[in-house]
């Protein structure tokens, strides 16, 4: 990293509730302590593993490791936990949300208590942690691997979807059937570890808060479709803890609500993120960079707004047959219908259900360029990168770029080299609008 390097992390955003975000993300972590103070179970637990409502009906308080990791980034608090997780043998090149989760758990039992200072008080010993297959093997692993530094029991839960190729009418009784068996199992899991049973009445209102959610999540979305852009890429990475972190509560559901309307205002009243929208940039994949948040307000002084994104995003809404009446079956079936959205239309065109949700986006919101963030550390949303960026160039004519770093680890980043290709990238931009 540069000596002179800019310290500023975050970004100016552009919407008023994506500044509520911030509190949401410090009760997370104050929620997970008072719950641990009065006796409530509380669970390391992944993202978009299709078990937040179980959680919630259970009264089981999630704790998500991952988005400790970017908050440390933000904050620019990580380096003492990457170097103590390297310390203990990780490498550099293993996934720097893992690495910042197992070195603070390695530096909470090595002083006896939480390391000083840490980012929203950090977050206390689990009761239980809750691994998933869903998007990368770290993911599965992880929480094994922290039971060198805890002892608290784990559950690694399998999440699956065909590949594209497959014929879905004759492979969705299969993995519907061993979806719902791996949820089971994890239900089972939960009642031993509470102590009490799951009650259907209360996982289905939970399933109808997170269905709600992410309803008026995606309403949201489709109404950034408008140009000018009334919310920006930015604004996505903070209010996308309310879908993710915050599924199956009204919480979730008001918020979104709250967040509608001021889009909603934006579209009517034709108020864009700039004054002058130039180009329409879609982050087309990889983590965001959360140590440099900033770099989405470098592109928009030259006039670039990224107006949608493809991470961290919202399923699109699926229709569960009504034939199916209980929660864990629905539950199943949902997971399923998310996870092949794009596959039909993958066998009739590209052959990648990646390829044609990102044609889908660049048609929807009048992209003029994608952006991609390679992270070195993280192979899921890295690996294939090129190749969907070179599968992409067969369809459209648009420039593109790969902007390369990591998620949270700076060591990767390098300011005048991004600025460099930006710079690039806008002159392509303004080059085929000549």
């Amino acid at each position: 990293m540069e000596a002179n390097q800019q310290i500023k992390t975050t970004a100016v955003k552009g919407t008023d509730t994506a500044r509520l975000v911030r509190a949401m993300v410090k009760n997370i972590y104050q929620s997970a302590h008072e719950a641990k103070a009065n006796g409530q179970k509380v669970a390391y637990m992944m993202v978009a593993s299709q078990y937040d409502e179980i959680l919630r009906a259970m009264d089981i308080v999630p704790l998500p490791t991952e988005n400790y990791a970017g908050l440390c980034a933000a904050k620019r608090d990580m380096d003492r936990f990457l170097l103590k997780a390297e310390a203990d043998g990780y490498s550099q090149v293993l996934c720097s949300y893992a690495r910042i989760g197992l070195g603070f758990d390695s530096l909470r039992k090595e002083l006896g208590h939480i390391p000083e200072g840490s980012p929203d008080g950090g977050m206390p010993v689990p009761d239980m942690m809750l691994g998933s297959s869903a998007v990368c093997d770290p993911r599965f692993k992880w929480f094994q691997a922290t039971s060198r530094y805890l002892e608290a029991p784990t559950f690694g839960m399998d999440v699956v979807a065909p590949p594209p190729q497959a014929d879905l009418n004759a492979v969705r009784d299969y993995y519907i059937q061993y979806q719902r068996d791996q949820l089971s199992g994890l239900i089972e899991f939960l009642e031993k570890q509470t102590g009490k049973k799951m009650d259907k009445e209360r996982l289905w209102e939970a399933i109808r808060l997170g269905d709600k959610a992410w309803q008026i999540w995606y309403d949201i979305d489709r109404l950034r479709v408008a140009v000018p852009s009334p919310m920006p890429s930015q604004d996505h990475f903070s209010i996308m803890v309310a879908g993710h972190y915050y599924s199956g509560t009204q919480i979730a559901v008001d918020f979104y609500q709250k967040l509608y309307d001021e889009v909603k205002y934006k579209v009517d009243n034709k108020i864009g993120v700039i004054a002058d929208e130039k180009y329409r940039i879609l982050y087309g994949g990889g983590l965001p960079p959360w140590h440099t948040l900033w770099i989405f307000n470098y592109f928009e002084s030259f006039g670039a707004v990224f107006v949608i994104e493809n991470v961290y995003r919202g399923f699109d809404p699926v229709e569960v047959p009504s034939h199916v009446k209980d929660p864990v079956d629905y539950l199943a079936w949902r997971a399923f219908l998310r996870f092949t959205r794009y596959h039909e239309k993958a066998r009739a065109h590209s052959g990648s259900p990646l390829v044609e949700k990102l044609l889908g986006l660049i048609d929807d919101y009048k992209i003029d360029g994608v952006a991609f963030h390679a992270c070195r550390s993280c192979r899921a949303t890295t690996i294939g990168q090129t190749h969907i960026k070179s599968e992409l160039g067969k369809y459209t004519s648009i420039p593109m770029m790969q902007l390369v770093s990591d998620m949270v680890d700076l060591r990767d980043y390098s300011e005048a080299q991004w600025k460099a290709q930006i710079s690039a990238f806008i002159e392509a931009l303004e080059g085929r609008g000549k």
